[in-house]
């Protein structure tokens, strides 16, 4: 890619966050939807699950394949394709005539938004040369994720209240397109010097396990064991499988050596239980006010907003400490936040109080809020430039997994507990053992942003990198040593 001024650098920095800000958007303001698709569409718990699954399943599925793609044949126009894909995609989910079909087009939505924020990532940190500059323009696409919380359930609740739901995909239409001609006119084509090629059972392989182990985990309460364990038994042997046949491959879609980097296997541990605990925090949240407090759409996107302005605000500046100081300091002020909030819930039932639901949704905000950043700093640290859509597309990838499995398993922990008949009074209680997942999730940040941090860790992703690229070529590195 060629050298850019810093103006034009900061134009193809809005770009590519237009279409996280989309991607983003549209999780957010589907989430303030749900009870009115229930209502509507006449959908189970395992219905809602499966219309924010789908998407985030197949996106997980296909991130990894799309930054590949993206470094073999071009990422400006892969990213172009992505927003053809999910503006068509989301035109057919406002058309969609049942719940079924909506999840269909939920698929074509994903299959756009695949091609969309890795490559965007890839884009951004090939422009961004300087660590500390790449660090801010992380921290600004941290900050767009901010955004789409605070600004999706205010957009949502009254698309909902004064259109229908089907309203909520139309925000997605003038952005895409606006993106699209942006993206032809200003955004440089750029490849990797030399990328791998396809890995077509890989794919499968990774397709199999990410869609048998959420099918496994969404229908349990309603099913018996006969009908979800062979969806269980297929996961694992696709995990065996992938393990065994990756690292045979010279150039595999998941580099296993990747993994020897400390840094970028707590990043990953990191973004699949941030955004496992994001996922079941925004789903109980949503039906709990609007099922059991009987609150409006719009009414519970402004219930929402001491969740979603903490995350606006604490992403830049978590941006920011990663250049300056490390992924250390946010990762530690993101673990503790997120933990005290889910014990909150899950000890004192702060939902069921106006003083100690909005410090819930505060804490959680500002723990999301510090997150992002290091996450995907850590993620391409020590990697080399080469493969920066493949790295970004991992995180990624993990951050959509962690996504599926914290709407998966607490919807499931909520249906099993749950009683139809008197759904009010049985909600608190049968969601206390999902607060409990959400606050060992931000355990799980807390302790591996101590561990994989130190000099111990930076060691491993040198390390790495030399298996990786070769002694000879200088792997990206964070702003500062942690």
């Amino acid at each position: 890619m060629p050298e850019l001024s810093h103006g034009r650098r900061m134009l193809v920095l809005a770009i590519c966050c237009m279409s996280l800000l989309i991607v983003s958007l549209d999780n957010t303001v589907l989430n303030v939807a749900l009870p009115s698709l229930q209502r509507e569409l006449d959908a189970s718990t395992s219905g809602l699950q499966w219309t924010i699954d789908a998407y985030t399943l197949v996106l997980a599925s296909l991130l990894m394949l799309a930054g590949s793609t993206a470094d073999r044949i071009g990422r400006r126009r892969v990213f172009m394709s992505g927003l053809v894909v999910f503006t068509l995609g989301s035109l057919l989910c406002s058309l969609a005539p049942d719940l079924n079909w909506l999840v269909v087009f939920r698929m074509v939505q994903a299959v756009g938004g695949s091609m969309l924020n890795p490559v965007a990532m890839s884009i951004i940190t090939n422009t961004f040369t300087d660590p500390r500059e790449r660090a801010r323009a992380i921290g600004v696409w941290g900050a767009v994720v901010g955004l789409s919380m605070a600004a999706g359930p205010l957009v949502g609740g009254l698309l909902v209240d004064s259109v229908g739901w089907r309203s909520i995909f139309w925000v997605n239409l003038p952005v895409g397109l606006a993106a699209l001609l942006l993206t032809w006119r200003f955004v440089p084509e750029s490849r990797a010097p030399r990328a791998r090629r396809p890995d077509p059972v890989g794919q499968v392989l990774v397709v199999a396990l990410f869609g048998s182990l959420t099918y496994a985990i969404i229908e349990a309460p309603h099913g018996s064991w006969r009908s979800t364990a062979p969806f269980a038994a297929l996961a694992l042997i696709s995990l065996l499988a992938l393990l065994r046949y990756e690292p045979r491959r010279p150039e595999p879609l998941i580099d296993l050596r990747f993994f020897r980097s400390a840094p970028f296997s707590g990043a990953t541990v990191i973004a699949v239980s941030a955004f496992a605990a994001l996922g079941g925090f925004l789903f109980l949240s949503t039906l709990y006010l609007q099922n059991v407090r009987g609150l409006s759409a719009m009414e519970a996107g402004l219930w929402m907003l001491p969740m979603a302005v903490p995350t606006f605000l604490c992403a830049p500046l978590s941006g920011r400490l990663v250049g300056s100081r490390g992924p250390r300091l946010p990762l530690l002020i993101a673990g503790g936040a997120m933990t005290v909030s889910g014990l909150l819930f899950a000890l004192f039932e702060a939902e069921t109080s106006n003083a100690t639901l909005p410090l819930g949704y505060v804490l959680f905000g500002i723990g999301f809020g510090f997150v992002n950043a290091p996450i995907t700093n850590t993620a391409v640290s020590g990697m080399p430039l080469s493969q920066a859509g493949v790295a970004s597309a991992v995180a990624s990838t993990s951050r959509q997994l962690g996504q599926t499995l914290g709407v998966a398993v607490l919807g499931a922990v909520l249906a099993a507990g749950v009683s139809g008949s008197s759904y009010a009074d049985t909600f608190v209680s049968a969601s206390r053992p999902g607060w409990w997942i959400l606050a060992a999730c931000g355990a799980v940040v807390l302790t591996l942003g101590v561990v994989t941090t130190g000099v111990w860790a930076r060691g491993t992703a040198e390390r790495a990198a030399r298996r990786l690229s070769g002694v000879e070529q200088r792997p990206y590195r964070s702003g500062v040593d942690a």
